[in-house]
């Protein structure tokens, strides 16, 4: 589904990523793991299409997404991939249900249709019952299943997760990871993650381990 062919990417005269190629399969579940300052985090911003690579290009069934002007990049964003990150980035003013449907409101679908997708993705995730609560009166493991959903809301092709338990306890660090594997499991939603925790990384059906910039 997304081909990486010799990625490079430097960041004035810091070289990040040193010639990376690599394939992503729909249905796969990718765990990407490694040292602090390996690239981990850099690799995935390509791969979402939120920067452009140095060298190299990166192809998603067939289309060259590096090559994307930034408005074309947004929109195949918001279209083809589900995002989720370590501190949520849940907007405060909003409640869950209309954070969770922001990128179809960025997409201009239906409003009745994307409510009640909202509802159903909120209620899969176990909270059903927060539809009507800000951010603040969310736990963390709350926010992160409302950041989940919100990921999941346009039916994204590619779910990228950067260090998405990297903010919680224990307990809701093993619910997000329950989740992410039954969503690849049961739904065939195709998941990349980048990680430190080493039991998220265990559960990836294929593991890539980063070193000095490139795929050890």
């Amino acid at each position: 589904m997304i081909i990486l062919e010799n990625i490079h990417k430097s960041f004035g005269q810091t070289h990040v990523l040193k010639g990376i190629t690599a394939s992503i399969s729909q249905g796969d579940f990718i765990t990407i793991s490694g040292a602090s300052g390996a690239g981990k985090s850099t690799l995935l911003h390509l791969i979402a299409g939120l920067d452009q690579c140095s060298e190299g290009s990166i192809t998603f069934e067939g289309k060259e997404i590096s090559s994307l002007s930034k408005t074309a990049r947004n929109q195949w964003r918001n279209q083809r991939v589900g995002l989720v990150f370590q501190f949520h980035n849940l907007l405060p003013e909003l409640n869950a249900l209309d954070n969770v449907m922001v990128p179809s409101w960025l997409g201009k679908q239906n409003n009745e249709q994307v409510e009640a997708r909202a509802k159903e993705l909120l209620e899969r995730l176990g909270v059903g019952h927060r539809l009507h609560h800000y951010p603040s009166e969310l736990s963390g493991g709350e926010q992160q299943r409302v950041a989940i959903a919100r990921a999941l809301m346009n039916a994204p092709d590619v779910l990228l997760a950067d260090e998405p338990t990297g903010n919680l306890d224990s307990k809701n660090a093993d619910e997000v990871h329950a989740i992410l594997k039954e969503l690849n499991e049961k739904h065939g939603q195709t998941v990349v993650v980048v990680t430190h925790n080493k039991a998220l990384a265990a559960l990836g059906k294929t593991k890539w381990t980063m070193r000095d910039g490139m795929l050890a």
